[in-house]
């Protein structure tokens, strides 16, 4: 084999590698957690719009921008982070912070990243396209938010659960007050998990002035966070009330509530791994109230 071409592949890899570290590719959890809301929001509209080839193409796209959106999302918050990413332990090894990858190496990244999003959302119809282009700016000021509010983590929620608006819009064509109430539930779903992500870089976000909700509770984490949850859980049972056919399925609201509960319970702030795992919990609970969604149209 020419020698040339082995060091090429070798480089090559190295460079596929770097960039699936920079956008979190080998951490699904991060795009997950950007497309259940976006399914929520397409099952709701798709519960009274039974355009199944729609809904299942629809499903696609809002999957691949979710990983497009995220990663580039990624890209943006470790330009922004730079300086603080090499004062934690668990971040000094991105590969901005530890200039693996150059400034205008990561800005031509995000550009196409950016730009095959915008491929993929110029497929929905033209309410779907000004909601999807009016999130933008939330996307990239999220990163800035953690030096000027103790909130960062309720900008991360409407920012990250707009994707229910516009699944609603993508089928529907209109806007409605049940998929304005499934965003809020997200809302504050987004709200308790981040602040459990957020424990995990408590110290180092004190020593270099990061704010966050994960500060400002600190002394009564469980009480923010399951103050949290329980609003997020009423206004579930509130769309549910107003969605399902048969009552009897309000029982399947015990197992998002048993989830919340098993965070509250199960969470430790004092353990990083903990919060981690419990942190990344929430995948199941995407799929939980996905399927309890599902069953509304039953």
């Amino acid at each position: 084999m020419n020698p040339a071409f082995v060091i090429y592949k070798i480089n090559l890899m190295k460079k596929i590698k770097t960039f699936i570290e920079l956008t979190r590719l080998n951490k699904p959890i991060g795009y997950m957690l950007l497309f259940w809301p976006s399914l929520w929001g397409l099952t709701l509209a798709y519960n009274q719009n039974y355009n199944t080839q729609k809904y299942l193409i629809y499903i696609l796209y809002f999957f691949l921008g979710s990983v497009l959106m995220r990663s580039a999302g990624c890209i943006v918050n470790d330009l922004v982070d730079k300086n603080f990413d090499k004062k934690i332990k668990r971040t000094k090894n991105r590969p901005i912070a530890s200039e693996r990858v150059s400034l205008l190496n990561a800005l031509v990244y995000i550009f196409f990243l950016c730009i095959f999003a915008f491929l993929i959302l110029i497929q929905f119809n033209f309410l779907t396209i000004t909601l999807g282009i009016l999130s933008i700016p939330f996307a990239f000021a999220y990163p800035y938010m953690k030096r000027i509010t103790y909130w960062p983590q309720l900008f991360l929620g409407i920012t990250f659960n707009f994707g229910i608006i516009m699944g609603w819009a993508s089928l529907n064509n209109d806007l409605s007050i049940e998929p304005v109430l499934l965003y809020f539930m997200a809302i504050f779903w987004t709200l308790g998990y981040d602040t459990i992500y957020g424990y995990q870089d408590i110290y180092d976000d004190e020593i270099i002035g990061v704010k966050s909700t994960s500060i400002k509770f600190k002394k009564n984490p469980k009480i923010f966070i399951g103050t949290c949850y329980l609003i997020s859980i009423i206004l579930f049972i509130i769309l549910s009330l107003n969605m399902m056919n048969k009552p009897i399925y309000l029982l399947l609201l015990i197992f998002p509530l048993f989830h919340y509960l098993y965070q509250l319970i199960k969470f430790d702030i004092k353990n990083p791994n903990n919060c981690l795992n419990i942190f990344k919990s929430n995948n199941l609970l995407g799929l939980i109230i996905f399927l309890t969604i599902t069953s509304f149209r039953f």
